[in-house]
């Protein structure tokens, strides 16, 4: 009987032990860190004519200075802009993160603030996530007026896209992690 209870309780033991000895598993997603973004293009198509307009920082913040194109645009046009964000801090092995915004598109949304935005440019979100609320890599553009001032494009993450004024491009409600906010002088000529 003695035995019996022993070894009873050595199973008990080994089946508890093995139980709680089990492998991690991992996120198939991975554990949603922020990615290095070191590459934002605007892609501004007008006729059939397509302008780049580019902000690159390969080593990131705090390295060398970022490069930024100024946008130049004309009046009185309707223009799309499509924007591309990269991860390009190893060239020979560029990594496209648009692919995972579109992915991920509720829980990402881009914003456009600015005297740009306020003064010469109205700027429509052209595409949806699948609660119907916008993402912001796609958008049309419509020059109003001639001037120049500053576009500040900003890529927040795990946002709140239901709080109030987000649908129309307002970020002090959203909340969420910025990813990138990245400033570009506008001409509109």
């Amino acid at each position: 009987m003695k035995l019996n209870r022993t070894l009873l309780l050595l199973f008990l033991v080994l089946a508890i032990g093995f139980s709680s000895c089990k492998k991690k598993e991992e996120d198939p997603k991975g554990d949603n860190e922020s990615e290095l973004i070191t590459t934002v293009k605007l892609k501004f198509t007008e006729g059939g004519t397509v302008r780049t307009f580019t902000f690159r920082d390969l080593d990131g913040a705090g390295g060398n200075a970022p490069v930024i194109d100024n946008i130049i645009l004309n009046n009185g046009r309707t223009y799309t802009m499509e924007i591309e964000v990269l991860d390009e801090s190893n060239p020979a092995k560029a990594v496209d993160i648009t692919k995972e915004i579109s992915e991920e598109a509720d829980e990402h949304q881009f914003f456009f603030t600015g005297s740009a935005v306020a003064n010469l440019l109205t700027i429509t979100y052209d595409d949806r996530d699948r609660n119907n609320r916008p993402v912001g890599l796609k958008n049309r553009i419509a020059t109003r007026s001639t001037g120049t001032g500053q576009l500040t494009v900003t890529l927040r993450h795990e946002l709140n896209k239901a709080a109030s004024g987000v649908a129309n491009g307002q970020i002090a409600n959203a909340g969420g992690e910025t990813d990138i906010e990245v400033t570009f002088n506008v001409t509109v000529q």
